[in-house]
């Protein structure tokens, strides 16, 4: 049950719990759907001056939105070893708009985003990158038997204390936001997997059988600021 006890409301938990079984199931991501140079396109995304989680140059011509799970391993992979290079490479140098959003699998992966979200906006990142390096610490994907114990931890070592870590993630106001980022994944792009990558507005596949590396990013940014 741990895995459909998703934030988001009824009407998407159908639907957003076959994805959370898909990850389970067949452990990455969906690229045996699509090859390398797939992409589902959409219009473009405004994105809001009230998006809570960018990186970067709000004028570069190429945005990377990522939508990843902190219990996802695909996503701490990313984390690990792809998002540094990119950030040095793009985002830093203003190459790049880099936009955040979590997409829930689990109620853990709820209460992980809840407590990166009641932390100052500038530790924000750096604790989910906590999060994602750590999590045979606080993920049952790893044997934990108490997420929550192992998250309180995991919050303490940010600076919060076990009281205040308990009432952030029993904090329903929250859930709300965690929802609408959800359900307009599914609806505008289809989302059902972690991490899924969209590059100024299309949905892209790492290639087939593979992960997300450096090297098979980079050209995909290239070609879209030279688009």
């Amino acid at each position: 049950m741990k895995r459909k006890q998703i934030f988001l409301v009824s009407g998407a938990l159908a639907i957003i719990a076959l994805g959370a079984i898909a990850w389970s199931l067949f452990g990455q991501q969906s690229t045996d759907l699509a090859d390398a140079a797939s992409v589902t396109s959409q219009p473009a995304e405004t994105i809001s001056k009230a998006e809570p989680h960018v990186l970067g140059n709000p004028s570069a011509k190429v945005t990377l939105i990522e939508y990843a799970a902190p219990r996802c391993p695909h996503c701490a992979r990313f984390d690990m070893n792809v998002f540094p290079q990119v950030k040095s490479a793009y985002i830093d140098t203003g190459k790049v708009f880099y936009v955040f959003r979590v997409f829930p699998l689990s109620e853990d992966d709820g209460n992980a985003e809840k407590l990166a979200s009641c932390l100052p906006k500038d530790q924000y990142f750096p604790f989910m990158d906590m999060l994602f390096r750590n999590q045979p610490k606080w993920d049952d994907e790893y044997g934990v038997m108490d997420v929550k114990g192992g998250l309180v931890q995991m919050a303490r070592t940010a600076g919060m204390n076990e009281a205040q870590a308990r009432a952030c993630m029993a904090d329903k106001k929250l859930d709300a936001t965690i929802n609408r980022t959800a359900s307009d994944a599914q609806a505008r792009y289809q989302v059902d997997s972690t991490p899924t990558l969209l590059v100024n507005g299309k949905v892209v596949h790492a290639p087939p059988g593979a992960e997300w590396s450096f090297q098979s990013l980079a050209p995909i940014l290239d070609a879209a600021a030279k688009s």
